[in-house]
């Protein structure tokens, strides 16, 4: 399956929050759609379960005008919405039944995935009695209800552990496989590297980057290297040193040394040879591929 989302806009009286955004999300990819606080993600997302309808532009699925409600689609608000002082089970089956499953395949769908994630012991309690980690687990379980072939996952690492969070990475993992359509918005962005192929990185209602998360960062992290030193209280004054021995270098200190931008000059083998004959204590020296986290703060926290 193939989603697009073609020149979507969106406005609030008058002022606009999407500025005719596209990208696209495929099966078997998990997307991370990332942004700032009020860059418009859940404003994206409402637009395409159809709880807002855009101003203009399209979803497509296939090719064909997406239909949310002809979907099975699982969802998990970074708001939470389930009812604390309802048991669990019967609670979960009302979910499933609301996205059209019976009675009964509503109660063993409900069932399975609590007992998938650990809490058959809790299905007749109360949601306010669990733990915040397992009240998580159940939010989660509920976005997984009736199989559905689009997962939406708002936030859904926050309160797990790490053992419930690397079930939850494998769970997620397991969709992927099954050639579902997975769209994963997080702050948290270790997570995002370890669990989406591509991402798609929104601000102020502008998309201001997408596609193969991989490839984003070699491009991110050409004509760039990395080094370090054994004794980091040197690194300001190599730095110095480096950019006047070689005209056109760029270097900027970061919490592992320094990044050494080379302007697209064919440099790393001279500059290996000058560390070596001023006997620099090297840790680390080579390319730089730069973290999501780097290309986030890149993208728009100057701009913010």
């Amino acid at each position: 399956m193939k989603l697009e989302v073609q020149n979507i806009t969106k406005s609030f009286g008058d002022k606009e929050i999407l500025h005719g955004i596209s990208f696209e999300v495929n099966s078997g990819r998990a997307m991370g759609f990332l942004g700032r606080n009020g860059a418009g993600k859940s404003t994206t997302i409402r637009c395409l379960m159809d709880v807002f309808h855009q101003d203009s532009g399209r979803f497509l699925l296939d090719g064909a005008v997406f239909k949310p409600r002809k979907m099975r689609i699982g969802y998990l608000p970074e708001e939470r919405g389930m009812y604390q002082k309802n048991d669990i089970l019967p609670q979960l089956a009302y979910f499933a039944m609301l996205r059209g499953a019976s009675k009964k395949d509503a109660y063993q769908s409900a069932s399975d995935w609590i007992d998938y994630f650990e809490l058959g012991d809790y299905k007749n309690k109360k949601l306010e009695t669990l733990s915040k980690g397992n009240q998580q687990k159940i939010q989660i379980a509920q976005a997984f209800l009736n199989e559905p072939d689009i997962l939406i996952l708002d936030e859904p690492f926050s309160g797990l552990d790490p053992v419930n969070a690397q079930v939850f990475k494998d769970t997620i993992a397991g969709f992927v496989k099954q050639g579902k359509l997975v769209i994963f918005s997080s702050h948290q962005m270790s997570y995002v590297e370890e669990v989406c192929d591509d991402v798609t990185l929104i601000h102020q209602g502008d998309i201001v980057l997408t596609g193969d998360l991989d490839q984003i960062k070699r491009e991110e992290g050409r004509d760039k290297l990395l080094l370090s030193l054994s004794d980091p209280r040197q690194t300001a004054a190599l730095g110095d040193q480096l950019t006047q021995a070689f005209p056109g270098l760029h270097s900027t200190p970061v919490e592992d040394g320094l990044i050494l931008d080379t302007q697209g000059q064919d440099l790393q083998g001279a500059i290996m040879g000058w560390l070596a004959g001023q006997a620099v204590p090297l840790r680390q020296f080579g390319l730089y591929e730069p973290s999501l986290t780097d290309i986030f703060i890149d993208k728009v926290g100057e701009k913010a």
